[in-house]
């Protein structure tokens, strides 16, 4: 199992420290491991959490 910190998990999607802290906060983000102070993420969590936000192109509208 490999374990990332928070700037990994930034570093990995592409985003802000911040942006992951606050996905944490708002219980929006990858599911987390907290020991004490510290927060740890599964990198098969992160990338369960990122395929369940993938966007399907909607069916190609009919021409007029």
């Amino acid at each position: 199992m490999e374990l990332l910190d928070e700037k990994q998990v930034a570093r990995l999607l592409r985003v802000s420290l911040a942006s992951v802290r606050r996905w944490r906060q708002r219980k929006t983000g990858p599911t987390c491991i907290k020991a004490g102070a510290c927060v740890r993420y599964r990198r098969e969590d992160v990338e369960a959490w990122l395929r369940g936000r993938e966007v399907k192109p909607e069916a190609a509208c009919d021409a007029r």
